[in-house]
């Protein structure tokens, strides 16, 4: 999978090529931005997730966006979220 470097050492391996449940598992205990299909965001702390991308999330806050431009914010303690609404996930939180 990984091609060796000259002299026989063994190539470093890139980080491109996790698995996105590798890649959810390094993040679990760090801040994650979920975008959902619908119009809203959430930023949370990623506690744990199944194979279905379902997710428990703490500390999070909610932002809708309406169709006048509009941003309303709600603050939530722990949430668990059904992965059929997940768009797109980025580590690190959302940014300022």
């Amino acid at each position: 999978m990984f091609a060796a470097k000259k002299g026989n050492a063994p190539a470093a391996p890139n980080p491109s090529h996790l698995l996105p449940s590798e890649l959810m598992d390094r993040c679990i205990g760090s801040k994650l931005w979920v975008i959902l299909k619908s119009e809203r965001e959430l930023v949370g702390t990623l506690k744990g997730f199944d194979l279905y991308v379902n997710m428990v999330l703490e500390d999070v806050t909610e932002y809708e966006f309406t169709p006048d431009g509009n941003c309303n914010t709600t603050t939530l303690d722990t949430i668990l979220l059904n992965g059929n609404n997940v768009a797109m996930l980025v580590p690190g939180g959302k940014p300022e």
